[in-house]
């Protein structure tokens, strides 16, 4: 499981040979091994890393420094490498409108936009990251065109399927370790955390919410309305962590409990008003934003599990401590999610010398959802609040009421729900 009270950094290191990222995970055996890995490891590390950094903080001065997308630091050079990257593939879509006449899945012309980022993706790495490129090359033409071959497969994979025309965590993690190869490659600079979050992987939420709003991008290994977001998972993440209290000192633990104050509480994402309020400055809000602009219906019906979700009584932080377990377990655990995923020099194919050992049984055949029937709403369905059915794997809200789907569809419940 992720863990939240240590908080290690992900070692920086320039490998001797740069490998080109590849498929590794056929099978549940394979996703074993991955959990028992060098990658999963370093993936862990980074997320913890980048999610600490979001806490508020405690400053020398006494005052709480809060993280508000609105106020971001200044990125460093290759921060806004990788933001200009990201402008100008948002600027293709421009160049790129969505084809008319009936469909059944995503747009095609997604497709046409993918070909485009291909075309032009070393281009921009040269344009925007060429100096970073050529000190980590040290003058070796071999080694970076190697060094740009591995980031750019975790770059593209991070903006969905182009064959299937969908996008879901498992993208989303590739861009995330996009990031993770930057920072390995000590392109960050330290302490650049908190904007590499609010400067790059924000810019890429809205980018994504672009590209399926545009191509009507399908969800990618969706767990339908039990699900807890159709595309993404890291802005709950960071979202909460937002919200939650700060952090007194650099030795003092991640806190598990408790909200900053003055900041919206949990269930106020039920409230339209108060989303829309708070879109702007925090990801957690401007993620359920993207939500209500693109479903109907009561909050609770459409999105059960986040509903539960808001009926915490222990704050943000306790949200947020629940996501990082949840992100375990739904995406890192789950083999339709990571069956994609490559591996390079940056984050191998390599055990974990200090992994544990007792994995003799598959992951995947542990991971599999077991149905659960809820129960049945009666009466006005958009009016009537829910009162039984499945929580969040994590959430136990006091006296907060269940949500349950209308359609009485049943729904799957992660493995660790009981613990």
């Amino acid at each position: 499981m992720l863990g939240q009270q240590a908080h290690p950094i992900l070692e920086r290191r320039i490998p001797a040979t740069f490998i080109t990222p590849r498929k590794r995970i056929e099978d549940g055996n394979d996703l074993a091994f991955f959990h028992a890995s060098i990658a999963y490891r370093d993936i862990k590390i980074f997320l913890l890393q980048l999610n600490r950094a979001i806490f508020p903080r405690l400053g020398e001065d006494g005052k709480t420094e809060v993280c508000d997308l609105q106020q971001r630091a200044e990125l460093s050079s290759t921060g806004t490498g990788v933001a200009a990257i990201i402008q100008s593939l948002s600027d293709f879509v421009d160049d790129v409108p969505p084809e008319t006449g009936p469909r059944r899945f995503g747009n095609v012309a997604f497709r046409t936009w993918y070909k485009l980022a291909v075309s032009e993706i070393d281009d921009l790495f040269d344009e925007h990251l060429g100096s970073v490129l050529d000190r980590i090359a040290t003058n070796d033409d071999q080694r970076r065109t190697g060094v740009r071959e591995e980031l750019k497969v975790y770059l593209l994979g991070g903006f969905g399927s182009a064959q299937r025309m969908d996008y879901g965590t498992g993208h989303e993690l590739s861009f995330l370790v996009f990031l993770g190869c930057l920072w390995k490659l000590s392109a960050f600079q330290a302490g650049e955390e908190r904007t590499i979050v609010t400067g790059l992987v924000q810019p890429y939420l809205v980018l994504m919410r672009k590209l399926i709003l545009t191509y009507t991008l399908e969800p990618a290994g969706t767990h339908g309305v039990w699900g807890l977001d159709d595309h993404s998972f890291l802005p709950y993440i960071f979202g909460s962590a937002q919200l939650g209290p700060a952090i007194t000192s650099a030795d003092a633990p991640t806190p598990l409990t408790g909200s900053l104050a003055g900041v919206p509480k949990p269930d106020s994402v039920a409230s339209k008003g108060t989303v829309l309020q708070y879109k702007d400055n925090n990801m957690y809000f401007a993620a359920i934003q993207f939500i209500y602009d693109v479903k109907t219906g009561p909050f609770w019906e459409h999105s059960p599990t986040l509903f539960n979700i808001s009926g915490i009584k222990d704050g943000w932080a306790k949200i947020n401590k629940g996501m990082i377990k949840m992100y375990d377990a739904e995406v890192l655990g789950k083999f339709p999610v990571v069956q994609h995923f490559p591996f390079g020099s940056l984050f191998p194919w390599e055990k974990d010398p200090d992994a544990q050992q007792n994995m003799q049984q598959s992951m995947h055949a542990q991971q599999q959802p077991t149905a659960q029937t809820p129960g049945m709403l009666s009466g006005n369905v958009q009016t009537a609040r829910p009162q039984v059915g499945t929580a969040a794997p994590w959430a136990k809200p006091s006296g907060a009421p269940s949500a349950v789907p209308s359609t009485g569809v049943p729904s799957t419940r992660a493995p660790w729900a009981a613990r």
